[in-house]
């Protein structure tokens, strides 16, 4: 896994073999990126990142000058591995927390510029993501909503939908306040 650009540009961290999370590819991380560039001025924001996994996008974030980027990951290795790489970084943007998105979401009171959220794509409650997100008003005026999915997902009809971006197998839908 690689970061793209930014501060921490071509830095290299190897996964585990044992991971079960799938990284979002290079390709599609990348070309993601680009169009978030239009929506995000990712330089003192603050960035939510649900599901993650490796910890790929939140290292992403925060390269790009993120002021805070708050990752949330279930899985106990998933999240120790996060850890490790921004002890590399030796960054403190970051606030990593081990535990269930949904209950998260439930109970949290802060406002983001960006919230990114890969998870996986045969999670049932996948679709309420985003009603969740904007029922919580978690976005900031103007914030952008990333939702990571596979093709069986079509968000086009949501009151908050702006675009769907598709790179090989992996889609997105963003949304917008």
């Amino acid at each position: 896994m690689r970061i793209i650009t930014g501060k921490y540009k071509g830095r290299h961290f190897d996964i585990p073999r044992t991971f079960k999370a799938r990284p979002t590819t290079d390709f599609a991380k990348e070309n993601i990126f680009n169009v978030l560039v239009q929506y995000v001025d990712f330089e003192g924001a603050t960035a939510l990142d649900l599901f993650s996994g490796t910890g790929s996008i939140s290292l992403e974030l925060i390269s790009r000058g993120c002021n805070q980027v708050v990752s949330v990951e279930l899985d106990r290795d998933h999240h120790r591995f996060i850890q490790e790489c921004l002890k590399k970084l030796a960054t403190n943007t970051s606030i990593p927390i081990r535990g269930d998105v949904f209950r998260y979401l439930k109970s949290c009171k802060q406002q983001f510029d960006l919230i990114f959220a890969d998870p996986p794509y045969a999670l049932k409650e996948l679709t309420t993501l985003p009603d969740i997100i904007f029922e919580k008003q978690l976005l900031k005026e103007e914030g952008i909503f990333v939702l990571e999915h596979g093709k069986d997902h079509d968000f086009s009809q949501h009151p908050h939908f702006q675009e769907h971006r598709q790179y090989g197998s992996v889609n997105f839908s963003i949304f917008r306040s």
